[in-house]
């Protein structure tokens, strides 16, 4: 029996190394999917349409807004940005698990919308180790640097709200953590409904024949 995919939300603090894990779990499973964002602001050089984002001008936006067809959005520097309901839940239909990479504050929107989504936290094994691989970038000043663990500290106070929490200490190790716990979750009860009423259908029917 074909599965429905699972709408995964991952969030980490900058410098965690989501991307990275996510990348790697993409490249190496072909069940994933990323989810495609919406934007108003204009295609960069190599970019393109439905695949690096949807670009939209600012009144279809507003009007997927306005039809809810928006799981999500944001607006940053006078462009929107947001996660298409159509999208999502046509690559979930197909049975591709959706990975939709978010801050906590946006997270928390997805679940409201998305009760089933599965909600991944991926954390640093120490806050020194989350210092490091900031500075290790080699690409931020030490004021970005302050400004993105003070965010973290702030962040901290919201990872009890995930369902799972995954460190990535290794990257290996947490490719394959994050893989199995999401394959794991497919087999909760409640992401199986059919199963169980067919199943319950099939004893009655026999218990009743047998009678």
């Amino acid at each position: 029996m074909k599965h429905k995919g699972i709408l995964i939300v991952v969030s980490g603090f900058s410098g965690a190394g989501k991307g990275t894990v996510m990348k790697e779990l993409i490249n190496r499973y072909p069940n994933y999917a990323l989810s495609v964002s919406m934007t108003t602001r204009k295609p960069r050089e190599g970019e393109k349409d439905g695949v690096s984002y949807f670009f939209v001008d600012k009144a279809k936006f507003e009007d997927t807004i306005v039809a809810e067809g928006l799981i999500e959005y944001a607006q940053y520097c006078e462009n929107y940005y947001g996660t298409p309901r159509a999208y999502v839940e046509e690559q979930m239909d197909a049975g591709k698990d959706v990975i939709l990479e978010i801050e906590i504050q946006g997270a928390l929107k997805v679940k409201e919308k998305f009760p089933d989504a599965l909600l991944v936290f991926i954390m640093p094994p120490s806050a020194q180790e989350l210092k490091r691989r900031l500075t290790a970038r080699g690409t931020e000043t030490q004021e970005v640097i302050d400004a993105r663990m003070a965010r973290a500290a702030e962040e901290a106070e919201g990872i009890e709200a995930y369902d799972l929490l995954i460190v990535d200490d290794d990257l290996e190790e947490c490719v394959e953590h994050m893989h199995s716990v999401i394959s794991a979750a497919h087999c909760r009860p409640d992401r199986n409904k059919a199963m169980i009423e067919n199943m319950r259908k099939e004893l009655n029917a026999l218990v009743k024949g047998e009678k």
